[in-house]
């Protein structure tokens, strides 16, 4: 599966699009693209720097674009910044908080030298900080995303 480094930098940069159907559609593509090849991997440090963007919609999809590619992570750059992604646990925004938790088992399964420092994380998370409705949400999330990990180690 094929695809020029010329679209590969387009869907790039289409993820901070201001039109976040548009740039979601990017994410969707370049998480489908890192499935089948290492190619979206090179742009990793791109996807760690969207981690500390102030629009949550970004963080989101630079947490979930470095989970796609934990696979082809031979640069042990997700080893590097595991404790700033595992931060989002409990980010502002609810909504980027489950979007990482739901991603977090498959960095587990690529990267099993991170899952005690994953469990850590999730164990200490306190969905408290979040509305009566997020809380039990984000909690369930915690609690499958640890049974999903559980069954991998």
């Amino acid at each position: 599966m094929g695809i020029g480094m010329d679209k590969i930098n387009e869907l790039i940069n289409g993820l901070f699009d201001s039109d976040d159907k548009a740039a979601y559609l990017c994410l969707k593509e370049l998480e489908s693209l890192s499935e089948y090849g290492s190619q979206v991997y090179q742009f990793f440090d791109t996807f760690a720097d969207m981690l500390r963007n102030d629009n949550s919609y970004i963080r989101t999809r630079g947490l979930r674009l470095i989970s796609a590619n934990a696979k082809w992570d031979i640069d042990f750059k997700i080893d590097e910044i595991i404790d700033e992604y595992l931060c989002h646990i409990m980010d502002d925004k609810p909504i980027t908080a489950r979007q990482c938790i739901r991603v977090l088992p498959n960095i587990a399964r690529y990267k099993p030298n991170l899952v005690d420092d994953i469990y850590s994380a999730l164990n200490k998370a306190n969905p408290g900080r979040y509305t009566d409705s997020m809380q039990q949400l984000i909690s369930g999330d915690i609690v499958l995303a640890l049974k999903m990990i559980n069954k991998m180690t």
